[in-house]
């Protein structure tokens, strides 16, 4: 398999070349497919460069965003069996209001290949909905998606549930999309903010490794069980 290949089939939006390549990978019973999924991901990264120079366009990006979802649900049957990285789960959504989904889909495809077992409660989430799944599955990673100016509201009356729920302190949120910026974040009250979909995936897996710690840490001192999700067992 030529890695290199594949990048630049992804960064070139050559569709058939990269999903042949990637049902290769699972011809081969899944050998490489970290590889694989990593040189997906370098294709994206250089379609989003291309984008911000003005040399690719919005439905260019739509257009890779549905390559990548398709490309990982070809190797995640592979992903899945690679033994890597378990960081449980988290929640992700489009927040009230706002009915677009391609940038969380991508989103979601990238978290699932890293090791998230992702809960997507969709589009148009309202709040209390964000703030009872999260409470019911006991998650601590909370990703927010909006394209629409109006989701920056949306996405602090979330944060403000989390407030009046008394969980806010127990949960980190990151926020995305097309309005949100450093000082949207800082006003909405989020923990981060990402303009990739890499950076959100780096950001979520220094969270997942934190909370582990603190439980693992937990679990030694009080002598319980953690089960996979995070939920401790007395």
């Amino acid at each position: 398999m030529d890695y290199k290949e594949l990048e630049k089939a992804m960064a070139d939006l050559d569709e058939d070349t990269v999903l042949d390549m990637m049902k290769e990978v699972m011809d081969n019973g899944g050998e490489g497919v970290q590889e694989a999924m990593e040189a997906c991901q370098k294709g994206m990264s250089e379609v989003g460069d291309l984008f911000e120079k003005g040399e690719n366009f919005v439905g260019d990006m739509i257009f890779a965003g549905e390559i990548m979802v398709e490309a990982m649900d070809v190797i995640k049957p592979a992903l899945a069996g690679t033994g890597g990285n378990k960081l449980g789960k988290m929640i992700l959504c489009t927040v009230k209001d706002d009915l677009h989904d391609i940038g969380k889909n991508i989103v979601k495809a990238m978290l699932e290949a890293g090791g998230f077992e992702v809960l997507d409660l969709g589009i148009d989430v309202p709040p209390e909905k964000v703030v009872e799944t999260a409470k019911n599955e006991n998650i601590k990673i909370i990703g927010l998606s909006g394209v629409l100016t109006l989701a920056l509201d949306s996405m602090k009356n979330t944060v403000e549930a989390f407030k009046e729920a008394g969980m806010r302190e127990n949960v980190k949120i990151i926020v995305g999309g097309n309005p949100v910026s450093e000082d949207a974040s800082r006003a909405i009250g989020a923990d981060e903010w990402a303009y990739s979909p890499q950076k959100t995936v780096k950001v979520c897996t220094e969270w997942a490794k934190d909370v582990g710690r603190i439980l693992r840490t937990f679990k030694i001192k009080k002598n319980v069980e953690v089960t996979d999700n995070g939920k401790i067992i007395i």
